[in-house]
């Protein structure tokens, strides 16, 4: 139901796709916001973005944005953000909460410290839990972040209600707050999405690349579209992500590496046990997640915590 009074008057977005531009009609949508200005690369896509009512107008520099900004996210790449950061710092008036998307944390805590100085308790790290295969202003969907979760990453110098105030804008888009370290998001995103996605573009890249490469498509059926689903996500996004989280990724893969060895001498040894052992623990685990999934679903739609 949609707010009596807007909540923000103007929040600016750096990168009005999938994840900025949900993020603009969802508090549209909620009657939240008055006023969004967009930024970025393209002048096309910045067109789009205005034509699509996704944003209301678009900044020419980032003094233009933050201008008479509450609330302003970087929803760009992450190699971006500290470029981001640099150009808003001299134009962020106190009262202006600065929040990010960024899939990783700790690089992205790291570039604020440099880039924000003085200024960085104005800056509240977060990452929402979300996302499709699209990219660009055309892929923003309006209800991207209901029941989904939305990571805050806090620092020792933010203000509590600076806090508070990016966890409502996401609790306006629907989205349920959780609470992680920097450190702690990024050794959790390593293993159960940043390594899942550096495994599907490997096996398709791997697939791609054989000389028998169009009869292998022609007969991938739905097990395989569904394990590489992830790899058809930007190439440029996940470039950063992979080694803005290098440590922990390389950690994770190493395990899974490790792993994997494991099964090939499983399967050379024809041990059909040891690999059945290997597989119903993963059935299992794997069930066990999805009822957990369901079980949270049905605590949200009963207004549960």
């Amino acid at each position: 139901m949609p707010s009596a009074r807007p909540v923000f008057k103007k929040i600016a977005i750096f990168g009005v796709g999938l994840i900025g531009g949900s993020f603009a009609l969802a508090l549209k949508k909620a009657g939240a916001v008055e006023r969004v200005a967009g930024v970025g690369r393209s002048a096309a896509s910045m067109e789009r973005a205005k034509a699509l009512g996704i944003i209301d107008e678009i900044a020419p520099d980032a003094a233009g944005a933050v201008r008479g900004a509450e609330l302003v996210l970087i929803a760009a790449p992450v190699a971006q953000t500290e470029t981001i950061l640099a150009a808003i710092r001299p134009h962020l008036q106190p009262g202006t909460v600065v929040t990010d998307a960024g899939s990783t944390k700790s690089d992205v805590v790291a570039a604020a410290r440099k880039a924000l100085g003085d200024k960085i308790a104005q800056f509240v790290p977060g990452h929402p839990i979300a996302g499709r295969e699209q990219n660009g202003p055309e892929a923003a969907i309006v209800d991207l972040y209901v029941g989904k979760k939305t990571v805050l990453a806090p620092l020792p110098e933010n203000d509590a209600a600076d806090v508070e105030r990016v966890a409502a804008a996401w609790k306006l888009c629907g989205a349920i707050i959780h609470t992680l370290t920097a450190e702690e998001h990024d050794r959790v995103f390593a293993a159960v999405s940043h390594l899942p996605h550096l495994l599907a573009y490997a096996l398709v890249d791997d697939i791609a690349r054989k000389p028998h490469a169009d009869l292998l498509f022609q007969y991938a059926a739905s097990g395989f579209r569904d394990f590489t689903r992830i790899a058809g996500s930007s190439p440029e996004m996940w470039r950063d992500i992979s080694l803005a989280n290098q440590t922990a990724l390389l950690g994770e893969l190493d395990s899974y590496m490790q792993r994997l060895a494991d099964l090939r001498a499983m399967l050379a040894a024809g041990d059909g046990q040891a690999i059945e052992a290997v597989y119903a623990n993963a059935q299992a685990a794997r069930h066990n997640w999805i009822r957990a999934i369901e079980a949270a679903e049905q605590q949200n739609r009963q207004g549960g915590d």
